[in-house]
C-alpha cells in the first residue's frame, strides 16, 4: 500500500483539503484501498496544549461546495518518523517544503515534493488563510492531486 502525507503550515486549510480531495479521487478511480492518505503541519501554530485545531470552516465550506466529502480533522505536527512511514511527503509551498526537509533531516530517499510538481509546475499554492481565496486553493490543489493520481 502506498502512503501519501500532505503538508502545509498549520494543517487546517490546504493540507486537509488535499487529503480529502485525494481520497475522493482515489475512490472514484477504484484505488481507495490501495493508498493511505493523511495530512500534517510543519509548524505547531494550530496545536494548542497538545490538541490540534479543527479544519478551518472556510476550507470545509469549499470542500462541501465542490462535493468533496470530509470527516472530522484535527491538526497534527509532522514528525521525523513520518519520513520513514510515508512514500510521498508533499508540501504546498516552498516554505513548507524547506520546513519539511529540515524536520525530516533531509530527503535521502527522494520522496519530498511540492504538490504542483505533479501538475508540471514548481509554483506555490498560496495559503488561503491569508488570501481568503479558498476557491483558487481548491482548484490548484485539485490540479496537483489529479497529476499525482496519474503517477500512482
Amino acid at each position: 500500500m502506498q502512503k501519501i502525507l500532505f503538508l502545509c503550515h498549520g494543517n487546517i486549510c490546504r493540507s486537509p483539503m488535499a487529503e480529502f480531495i485525494m481520497k475522493q479521487l482515489l475512490a472514484e478511480a477504484g484505488k481507495a484501498d490501495q493508498v493511505e492518505v493523511a495530512s500534517a503541519a510543519v509548524t505547531g501554530d494550530e496545536i494548542v496544549g497538545g490538541v490540534g485545531n479543527p479544519m478551518d470552516p472556510r476550507a470545509q465550506r469549499e470542500l462541501a461546495k465542490n462535493g468533496v466529502p470530509f470527516s472530522q480533522h484535527r491538526a497534527r505536527l509532522l514528525t521525523r518518523e513520518d519520513y520513514d512511514k510515508y512514500d510521498y511527503l508533499i508540501a504546498m509551498d516552498s516554505e513548507n517544503f524547506m520546513a519539511m526537509n529540515q524536520i525530516c533531516g533531509g530527503d535521502p530517499e527522494r520522496k519530498q515534493y511540492k504538490l504542483l510538481q505533479f501538475a508540471g509546475s514548481y509554483a506555490d499554492i498560496d495559503d488561503p488563510w491569508y488570501t481568503n481565496d479558498f476557491d483558487l486553493a481548491f482548484q490548484e490543489i485539485s490540479r496537483g492531486c489529479r497529476g499525482l493520481l496519474d503517477q500512482l
